[in-house]
Parts: structure tokens; sequence; C-alpha cells
């Protein structure tokens, strides 16, 4: 049985911040190989003792928030535990958790408020990177806002449809067509 440690010492050390959101088939491979059995103990109501503590909670969030975006990149279950992730997460900062965990990793209580196609979800995020995240430079907060337009122009996140089996609408094919997300990020850090 993984550990919570086991979780943060893989997310944290092995792969790094250089590595946290660069992808690759190499990176998904490794992590549905080492953790896909938590994922699963955790998407069927596991793992539930890891939100008594700040670490236990920090690593549970990586296992339902960051972890199945790399273990079933363009899968519907990428997104099938961040419902249990944002629980958590708001659970976390309500106990004031994340404000022990130092930054960079702190961003990972957040990201589950950032990933949420609920524009209050997104509002939050906004809020809490501004106020706790002030080490981090500005491009947390600029990925920070530019999820948030996303949500507040289309109200989801059109990179999803294909494969939340949901149709696009003219607009959305336009905005992926044209650079998508980036487009938005290119936008404010001209403003």
């Amino acid at each position: 049985m993984q550990t919570p440690e086991d979780v943060i010492r893989f997310w944290l050390d092995e792969v790094g911040p250089t590595g946290w959101y660069a992808g690759g088939e190499e990176l998904d491979a490794k992590v549905r190989d080492r953790f896909g059995d938590l994922w699963a103990e955790a998407h069927a109501g596991g793992l539930h003792k890891w939100l008594t503590d700040p670490r236990g909670t920090l690593a549970y969030l990586l296992v339902t928030d960051q972890f199945p975006r790399n273990m079933f990149r363009n899968d519907p279950r990428a997104f099938a535990t961040d419902g249990m992730a944002r629980a958590a997460a708001k659970h976390a900062i309500a106990m004031e958790f994340d404000l022990r965990i130092p930054e960079p990793a702190r961003e990972f209580f957040y990201m589950p408020l950032m990933h949420s196609e609920m524009i209050s979800d997104q509002d939050r995020c906004v809020r809490l990177i501004m106020i706790s995240m002030r080490e981090s430079g500005p491009d947390k907060l600029l990925h920070a806002r530019a999820h948030r337009e996303v949500i507040r122009h289309y109200g989801r996140f059109p990179h999803r449809n294909a494969a939340l089996s949901r149709e696009n609408s003219a607009e959305e094919e336009k905005y992926l067509s044209e650079g998508g997300y980036m487009r938005f990020v290119e936008q404010l850090r001209a403003a």
C-alpha cells in the first residue's frame, strides 16, 4: 500500500516543478503504472483517512486531481474524481491546511478550483493565488486568470468536450482552432 509520502515524494521530488505541466507519454505512463491502483481506490471512495492533515490532503489532491489528467489524457476518467478533489480542497482551505504547505506545492490545494467549470470556484482560485502564492511569481496568477476567462466566456472548458462526448458550439470550434487556452493567456499577458 502506498502512503501519502510516496505520492508527495514522487510528484514534488521526482517529477518536480519543471515536469508538473510538461505532460508527455513517458510521464503519463509512469503515473499510470505507479498510481493507477491508488487512483482506483480513491475513485471507489477510499483514501479519506488521508484527509486529516495537510500532507495527507496534499497527496489526496494529487491522486484525485493531478494524476488522472496524466493517467487518462483525452479520456473522461481524467475528470472522474474532480468533484472529490474539489470537496477535499475546499475542506482543506477551510482548515488552512494549504497555508501549512510551502510554495510551490501549495498550488495543488487550488488546482481543483482552477479545474472547476463553476465561475465561483474560478473566482475563489484567483483570490487564493493572489493572497497565498506570492512567492511563486505572476505566472501562477496569469494561468488562474486565464482559466477563469475561459469559464466566463464559454461556461466550460471546450478542450474537454471531445473526451466528455460534448458537442462543440461554433464559437468553441473557433476557439479551439485559433489557439484555445493559450489565446487567453496571451491576451492577459498583453493587457
